[in-house]
């Protein structure tokens, strides 16, 4: 073989052994751990919409690169699921962020490996408190439970009711629910008469409230999620005539989240809850963003807070990646979080530059008709911050 030929199979070998590295760069990797099957399916399947609602309205690339999800699956509250999806994501799959996480088990079984791995991590639902503090590389755009609860506790002291009942799954979110309800309902001069833990998935709250009739709060405050879960208790609470005895009934929007609403049906009607979004919310991007969201899932489904969350999460992907000009160094990325602006379908939101968690408005909402159809219509907004 001459000289000549061999340098020209050297060439080509040498093209096709950076090839490979050269395309790799050109992409951003986010592994996606969510619950795509199992009783929390929806959940997952609200968070897959929302990333693929962004990318529909904003393209697939940003500062040059192009952005792959990878889609990992926990089946629900599975921390050592959501832990070996972490590793392969970061090790195998050399993943440029972690992001989605319903559940806060499982967020807080992955914060070390993106800490290990210097990997940013952008949770999309998990609403523990003060989750953001055990990563360094964790930032969050769904909500905090403890920021969203106190609103409507001084909501309900100051529409006359003074006593409350509780009641809170048994998980680290249900557990913050609790107790972020009674320090803000102490604080505005209400008594708490009783409390009870329920088990995540019950389904059966027939003894839990027999025992709140027996106490006759003003209101029952509760935090279950939704699934078959919220559809059960609010049915519980209708078919043994609480509103009947003056007790009402309050909550998170995780009660009447958006795609169980019909599920719920006139069992939910007048029931107030607080919550940083709702599908009626009025804005222009809202109502595309719920356009895109029903061409995705078609004409009966509803985005929820998961799904606009992670909408966000994309949108400040994207952001921080303009920011860094596609460099994906995981301590400029980091940098390029805090103190994010974002315009998203529930209104303004930031990212807090010390806590790397959301600051946004949360809304009083009424669970009632709009246009014949269920709906969580806001009429309250307790603004960001105050």
């Amino acid at each position: 073989m001459s000289l000549i030929k061999r340098c020209k199979l050297a060439l080509i070998a040498g093209a096709l052994a950076v090839a490979p590295g050269v395309q790799a760069q050109e992409v951003v990797k986010v592994g996606l751990i969510t619950s795509l099957t199992g009783p929390f399916a929806e959940f997952g399947q609200q968070m897959q919409a929302g990333v693929k609602a962004y990318q529909a309205m904003h393209g697939d690339t940003v500062a040059g690169k192009r952005v792959e999800v990878i889609y990992k699956d926990t089946g629900g509250a599975n921390p050592e699921i959501a832990k070996r999806h972490s590793q392969e994501l970061v090790v195998r799959e050399k993943v440029n962020f972690l992001a989605g996480f319903v559940f806060t088990p499982n967020a807080l079984a992955a914060a070390p490996i993106a800490t290990q791995g210097k990997v940013p991590m952008v949770v999309m639902n998990a609403a523990g408190e003060n989750l953001t503090s055990r990563s360094p590389y964790m930032m969050r755009t769904a909500f905090e439970v403890t920021t969203t609860v106190p609103p409507i506790a001084k909501w309900a002291y100051r529409e006359g009711a003074r006593t409350a009942y509780v009641v809170a799954a048994d998980y680290a979110p249900g557990l913050d629910a609790e107790k972020a309800f009674i320090k803000a309902f102490e604080a505005e001069g209400g008594k708490i008469i009783g409390t009870v833990r329920t088990p995540i998935v019950t389904v059966d709250f027939s003894p839990y409230i027999m025992r709140i009739k027996d106490a006759k709060p003003d209101v029952v405050f509760a935090f279950v999620n939704g699934g078959d879960v919220a559809p059960a208790l609010i049915k519980e609470f209708r078919a043994r005539n609480l509103e009947a005895d003056g007790i009402k009934l309050i909550g998170t929007g995780d009660i009447v989240d958006e795609p169980i609403v019909n599920v719920i049906g006139e069992n939910g009607m007048g029931v107030v809850t607080v919550y940083p979004y709702s599908m009626h919310h009025d804005s222009e991007l809202n109502h595309k963003f719920v356009q895109e969201f029903i061409k995705l899932r078609g004409k009966n489904a509803r985005p929820a807070i998961m799904s606009v969350a992670a909408y966000d999460g994309m949108a400040a992907i994207y952001e921080a990646l303009k920011k860094t000009q596609g460099n994906t160094d995981s301590a400029q990325l980091m940098e390029a979080f805090k103190g994010l602006e974002l315009e998203s379908p529930r209104g303004h939101i930031r990212i807090d530059p010390e806590t790397r968690d959301v600051v946004q408005n949360q809304y009083i909402r009424r669970f009632d008709k709009v246009d014949g159809a269920y709906a969580n219509v806001e009429f309250e907004t307790f603004e960001a911050g105050k």
